[in-house]
């Protein structure tokens, strides 16, 4: 097992890598780097709630480890503006209060983001140029630009005096993406003159075989899909990839159709792009309150909600529940993006709530209306041609993709692959790269307005309430430590009305057995009454129903 690592021998010749999200999972992205007594930040996103915790709709990487060492932490360098590279700065800024660095796309987003939770004035974000270098601490930075299913995605050029490192983001090569540049081949081919030290990359598609595909590909295919269609048409993807969106909105003036936005998160990606000179050109979006003055087959609404969401436009539309927006039978949604593992039950359940309708889906399964935004294997031996690292350490994906992109890595040629996870600590410099020890790593989720552990009794004993019910018992005990009365029972998520008095009974019963048992001395004491009590409840609700619900006796003592 590898040993705590204190994190203070940052001399001028050591150079870390420490990951404390994205690494090992998908999303959630923290990346650290230790060099010179400084640390320098990349990323710090989200993932949507589980739905094995009830109640909670975000969670993040647990920052802990560099919280503690916030005085050394120089700042923090966003990649791109997705979700899981962006979305935790909202809520773990005030623990870090490090200076922030993004694009200009992702700088506009981001401020959207800390204006709703009051930070906008607080925290230090600088807007730096796509390609553009600059300083943070000891690091210097330039930035690679890169292609993704978003505006302005890079890559990092870490340059240190014990070594430079090329940490990809996300990426793609897609020489036609449509929104935005297209990769800086020439800059990426003129690192291997530099001696690279390591290249930390992304893993997410390094067992698909072949590339990713390209925006263009989708706007041929999507523009024949809307063409045959005759009446009214949904179109659903994320938000955040505007060149998806830039493809829709053309796609439907091509085919005669004026585009209606829906959902809250479509309107600010869509703002933000304008603000930045994206999504130019195009005729003005119609109103929710317009749509129905024009014929079915003149209108294209661009939804949120492709992956099931709940609370997005797309499902309330399904349940009839969006107001002045309605699909008949007959009209047509078109899934143009892919199925998130974990969000498969959502979606399916989604699309069969339109077929129920008489609402006809299209998915990529029917068409080749989708595309990813990471790279395919072909892909990422290009990048290893171009780039010819010394060491190859993978990221941002499971553990079956790390290990498929370090053979990838291997089978390239690179001279050393390091498989780690979070909390892994690497020393890249001096000598050979290594796993040299382990920092605390973990999750922290989002709950109302507090931020918890995952491991947090609080959601063990909500996981509990919800898989197993609860019953709650209030016992009268008189000056002689006999029950005075009836025991008060009452029960959460375990009965049927009508089986629950008799079942009640038996409780009943095995509780006023269980105190009678009890010496004289026990009966005065209140913790020796309630464990009492909540073992022959739990005892009687498992024999009946199979289930051990959550416990609660309060023990009431007449004077």
């Amino acid at each position: 097992m590898a040993k705590l690592y204190s994190g203070k021998d940052l001399g001028d010749e050591d150079l870390y890598f420490v990951p404390l999200g994205g690494t090992g999972e998908i999303g959630m992205n923290l990346n650290l780097y230790g060099h010179k007594g400084a640390w320098l930040m990349v990323d710090l996103g989200i993932i949507f709630g589980d739905p094995r915790l009830p109640g909670i709709d975000v969670e993040m990487p647990d920052p802990s480890f560099i919280v503690e060492r916030r005085a050394d932490l120089a700042g923090l360098v966003l990649t791109h503006a997705h979700e899981d590279h962006i979305g935790a700065v909202p809520y773990l800024w005030e623990r870090l209060r490090c200076p922030i660095y993004a694009t200009k796309f992702t700088a506009a987003l981001l401020r959207r983001k800390l204006a709703e939770v009051g930070l906008l004035d607080e925290a230090p974000l600088t807007e730096v140029p796509l390609s553009g270098s600059f300083s943070v601490g000891p690091f210097e930075i330039e930035l690679i630009t890169l292609t993704h299913s978003i505006p302005e995605p890079n890559a990092l050029v870490i340059r240190t005096a014990a070594g430079t490192v090329l940490h990809t983001g996300d990426w793609k090569l897609d020489p036609t993406p449509l929104v935005g540049e297209t990769y800086d081949e020439q800059r990426l081919k003129a690192l291997a003159d530099e001696n690279i030290l390591a290249m930390v990359g992304d893993s997410t598609n390094s067992m698909v075989w072949g590339d990713a595909g390209s925006e263009s590909e989708v706007r041929e295919q999507l523009l024949k899909v809307v063409q045959s269609l005759k009446q009214r048409v949904a179109v659903a993807c994320f938000a955040s990839n505007v060149a998806r969106l830039e493809t829709v909105i053309q796609v439907a003036e091509d085919c005669g159709r004026r585009v209606c936005l829906l959902g809250r998160s479509m309107h600010r990606i869509v703002e933000c792009a304008r603000e930045t000179g994206y999504l130019q050109g195009h005729r003005p979006f119609l109103s929710e309150s317009e749509i129905d003055y024009l014929p079915r087959d003149e209108v294209l609404l661009l939804c949120t909600g492709s992956q099931g969401e709940p609370r997005a436009a797309l499902w309330r539309i399904a349940r009839g529940d969006y107001p002045n927006v309605a699909l008949e039978a007959d009209d047509v949604v078109i899934f143009s993006s892919r199925v998130i593992p974990g969000n498969d039950t959502a979606i399916f359940e989604l699309q069969n709530a339109l077929a129920e309708s008489g609402i006809r889906v299209i998915t990529d399964d029917d068409h080749d209306i989708h595309v990813s935004g990471h790279p395919g294997r072909d892909e990422l031996v290009q990048m290893y041609q171009w780039v010819r690292p010394r060491v190859a350490i993978p990221v941002h994906g499971e553990a079956r993709h790390l290990a498929a992109h370090a053979e990838i890595a291997k089978q390239c040629q690179v001279p050393q692959q390091i498989v780690c996870r979070n909390g892994s600590v690497i020393r890249l410099a001096p000598g050979d790269a290594q796993v040299v020890g382990k920092v605390p790593s973990g999750r922290l989720v989002y709950d109302g307005r507090r931020l918890l552990s995952r491991e947090s009794p609080v959601l063990k004993g909500r996981q509990k309430l919800v898989f197993n019910g609860a019953v709650a018992v209030t016992l009268v005990m008189d000056e002689r430590g006999a029950l005075d009365g009836e025991p008060e029972i009452s029960t959460v998520g375990l009965y049927e009305p009508a089986e629950e008095d008799e079942h009640l009974d038996e409780i009943e019963l095995a509780i006023r057995d269980a105190v009678k048992r009890l010496g004289r001395r026990e009966r005065k004491d209140d913790a020796a009454v309630e464990e009492a009590a909540r073992v022959a409840v739990r005892r009687v609700v498992n024999r009946l129903l199979g289930k051990k619900p959550m416990t609660m006796v309060h023990v009431i003592r007449l004077e």
